[in-house]
Formats: C-alpha cells, structure tokens, sequence
C-alpha cells in the first residue's frame, strides 16, 4: 500500500503542478488545462505503480488503457459525490462541496483506485493452477 500512496502522491503533484502552470503562465482554460494535468498525473502514477510498486521490467499498453479507465472511474465518482451533495442534497456551501467532493469523494475513489489497479490492472498469475490465477498477490 505505501508504494501505491508515493505514486498517487507523486501523481498529485504533478497533476496539480502541470495545471497550475497551464492556467497561470499559459493562460490555458480551465478544462484544457485540467484535462491535460489529468492525463500527466495518469502516467505518473501508472508508470510509478508499474516500475516501482508492482515492479514490473516493461510497461504495456493495454495496462495503461485500463489503469487509465479505473482513473476515469475514480474522477467520476469524486464528481458523482459532489454532484448528490451540491444538486441532490442542497448543501451548496464551498465548505459542503470541498468535504463531498475533495473528502468523501477523495477515499471512496481511492478505494476503487486500489482495488482497480490492484484486481483489473497489475494482476500477478499464480504458479498454483486455473482457479488461483484469478486471485492478486497483495503488493506495496
């Protein structure tokens, strides 16, 4: 679990770093910039979970794609969160928006974050036979 935190970590800085810049310096758009910052803190995570947590010699495309789909699952559920806070349930405060969205919506997309990437992403095959193949070897 610590090397999937030093990579979601890692990935925060450069997802917050590269949209600070693109909205400041470059006078980008928000959702350009957001979009664009989004998809480096995708590859830095996932090449900090491929190289690093899950040790993997090479990365392959077809992993990024699903570590990128699991991500995308993430983002909605965070916007999901803030949307049944600020639209279905009224609270419309900054305060309310940033514990719905930035809070709750932060540890349940972690959640399936690492379990997405742990289960559908960097799945380890067993040496045991067929039905032990499904299973994932804990990492981190």
């Amino acid at each position: 679990m610590l090397g999937f935190a030093l990579a979601g970590l890692a990935a925060y800085a450069a997802d917050l770093a590269l949209f600070l810049w693109l909205r400041g310096p470059l006078g980008q758009d928000p959702i350009t910039a957001k979009a664009a910052s989004f998809l480096a803190g995708c590859t830095v995570a996932y090449l900090g979970n491929a190289l690093g947590t899950y040790r993997r010699r090479a990365v392959a495309l077809r992993e990024y794609a699903v570590f990128f789909a699991v991500n995308v699952a993430g983002a909605v559920v965070q916007l999901l969160c803030l949307l049944v806070s600020h639209h279905g349930l009224g609270f419309t405060s900054a305060r309310a928006d940033t514990v719905s969205g930035l809070g709750l919506g932060m540890v349940l997309a972690t959640c399936l974050r690492f379990w997405g990437t742990r289960t559908l992403v960097f799945r380890i095959p067993s040496r045991e036979g067929p039905e032990e193949e499904a299973r994932t070897a804990w990492t981190g």
